[in-house]
């Protein structure tokens, strides 16, 4: 007889006799259960599970004559019990388990489907009220899952309907058993289905409502699927895949499939674009999540134009997305050029089929964004993760200018009110420093990521220029502080005639200063959008 101590074989096979079956979803429950009756294994469940297999003709044994207790509490106990959990837990290779359950008359259990009470789809509802959350805790489902976990060696667990058939195919193909590497990789999955479901129940407890200073949790953890693997990361040489559920936000209408660098340009498209979601409409234009030009009009295929006169250079092989249904006119002037992604929430008729003429581009619908409890943005440093809630979007210009102070004497007019309001929401989407010009809710120039605001100043400037756009009359916005008034003077040698900028220096006054002598409107916002 084996050692506790030593592991079985990896060619160990256990066969399967008895079954323990308590599960929410049922969905190919019976065809499951069948195969294993017709291979003579003893089927035990309870509650709902237990009078489906029966309302099927299949024979089962309730967990309540086993335990000799009925389901007590409205059903919130039934199977902790060690009739139940003696079963799951004994190591089959120790002589004194094997004993104890000899005198206990407590059978072993050989295979053990559970899966969970569907706390994340209930509280996905936002209505969901606290008392309802609490009664899709699972309690007893959880414990049985971790319990032939653990005893994986001997116990099989499966958590998922989509594992049925492999179950099956397997114990049908070797004589009702089933392989250690088939255990190993169940309990796996197993573990990795509590520790999601404790991780959801936490979060959804970590709300602006809850009673505590911080949103962030004391422990940080993620669980999250594997939806896909990638070809490549970043660079050819780097190993990538991607988590989570991204069809909740955009589904791929066409294209090969999206690489991380896509992903990557893809999520600071939406990002942007969710900040005009409501405005008239906007086309922005990206290249490596920053973006080339943006536009307002009151056609798409004009905001397209202008978008793209800011920068006719970088366009080609970036992002295109818009905030309406894509239309054939403007879609025709996208396909002037090659575009690697282009993105719109829908496509009128016709335009679908004319974009889908090029098999090396990809077209993504996006959805709109559920509402939710507060997003957390994750980023990896040197040994560990920094987490910080996301920087939520600007908020409409009567909500947004309430907390906006003009520090001038010259206070904008309504159309520099305009502008300033669409140069401050690209420019939270620009990489740190950054500096955008815009006039009549179109940029003009856009400097982004570098060490110095009179560089960026410098670079969105040429880059306009070279498009042959006039700067004068514009307006500027900083992402964060002039530190000096030699910023604000360039961009008024530029034609910039109004400013917003977070304010917050120890110069602010000589900043302010400058302003009035050149009779430059500014603005400050009071707060910052770096974008590291």
């Amino acid at each position: 007889m084996i050692s506790t101590k030593e592991l079985p074989s990896p060619e160990d096979r256990y066969p399967v006799r008895r079954a323990l079956l308590s599960v929410y979803d049922k969905a190919g429950l019976v065809d499951f259960a069948r195969v294993l009756a017709d291979q003579g294994v003893d089927l035990v469940s309870s509650g709902g599970t237990a009078r489906t297999l029966r309302e099927a003709g299949l024979p089962v044994s309730d967990v309540a004559n086993i335990t000799g207790f009925p389901e007590i509490l409205d059903g919130r106990v039934k199977t902790l019990h060690p009739a139940i959990h003696g079963g799951l837990l004994a190591r089959r290779t120790d002589p004194a388990d094997l004993k104890q359950l000899e005198e206990l008359e407590i059978p072993p259990f050989d295979l053990v489907v559970v899966n969970l009470y569907p706390f994340e789809e209930v509280v996905a509802n936002t209505d969901v009220s606290e008392a309802e959350a609490i009664e899709n805790i699972d309690i007893g489902g959880p414990a049985m899952v971790r319990a032939a976990a653990k005893n994986f060696f001997f116990t099989a667990v499966v958590t998922s309907p989509s594992d049925y058939a492999a179950v099956a195919n397997e114990m049908t193909e070797n004589e009702g058993t089933l392989g250690m590497a088939s255990r190993r990789a169940l309990a796996l999955k197993a573990f990795e289905r509590t520790a999601a479901y404790d991780q959801a129940i936490v979060a959804h407890w970590s709300t602006p409502s809850s009673p505590v200073e911080t949103t962030l949790p004391d422990t940080f953890a993620v669980q999250l699927p594997r939806v896909a693997t990638l070809r490549y990361g970043e660079n050819p040489h780097q190993q990538a895949a991607l988590y989570g559920d991204p069809l909740q936000h955009f589904t791929k209408l066409h294209g090969k499939d999206l690489s991380f660098n896509n992903l990557i340009d893809l999520s600071a498209a939406l990002a942007l674009i969710e900040e005009f979601r409501h405005e008239d409409p906007t086309c922005a234009i990206l290249k490596h999540t920053n973006p080339c030009g943006v536009a307002v009009s009151n056609k798409l295929l004009e905001a397209y134009h202008q978008a793209f006169a800011t920068d006719r250079q970088s366009p080609f092989g970036g992002v295109v997305v818009v905030n309406r249904p894509l239309d054939l006119e403007t879609a025709k002037a996208i396909n002037e050029i090659f575009t690697e992604l282009i993105i719109a929430p829908a496509f009128e008729p016709g335009v679908l089929a004319f974009l889908q003429q090029k098999k090396n581009r990809r077209l993504i619908q996006n959805h709109d964004r559920k509402k939710a409890g507060p997003s957390l943005n994750v980023r990896s440093v040197i040994g560990g993760f920094l987490v910080q809630e996301q920087d939520p979007t600007i908020g409409g210009r009567e909500e947004s200018f309430q907390s906006y102070r003009v520090v001038t004497q010259r206070t904008p007019s309504e159309q520099e009110w305009q502008d300033l309001d669409f140069a401050w929401r690209v420019c939270k989407h620009v990489k740190s420093n950054a500096i955008v010009y815009a006039k009549n809710r179109a940029t003009l120039g856009i400097g982004a990521g570098q060490m110095s605001r009179i560089d960026a100043s410098e670079i969105a400037v040429a880059k306009g220029k070279k498009s042959g756009l006039d700067f004068k009359g514009a307006v500027v916005a900083s992402d964060a502080f002039f530190p000096f008034a030699d910023g604000l003077i360039e961009a008024v040698r530029s034609g910039a005639r109004a400013a917003i900028q977070p304010g917050g220096s120890i110069r602010d006054d000589e900043v302010v200063a400058a302003a009035d002598e050149h009779e430059v409107a500014m603005v400050f916002t009071g707060k910052r959008h770096f974008r590291h």
